[in-house]
């Protein structure tokens, strides 16, 4: 379907990089995004009273080692 929208110019530059990256036409990214943000989101899990956060697939885990490598950064 066509339709005429104006978008900001920072959100086609950073849709038109996505869309070069995954090899698809602007359009479809565009739409992927406005549908993934459409969608119901499912409550944060929760264990023992505190939010549990997913990592991505393939995402190393986040160990001891690397978050207090994080805290002593700043």
């Amino acid at each position: 379907m066509r339709t005429t929208l104006e978008l900001d110019e920072e959100l086609i530059t950073a849709a038109k990089g996505l869309a070069a990256q995954q090899g698809v036409s602007l359009g479809r990214v565009i739409s992927n995004l406005a549908l993934q943000s459409l969608r119901p989101q499912s409550p944060p899990k929760v264990r023992n009273g505190i939010r549990v956060f997913e990592r991505e697939p393939g995402a190393p885990p986040a160990t001891l080692e690397f978050i207090n490598a994080l805290r002593d950064e700043e």
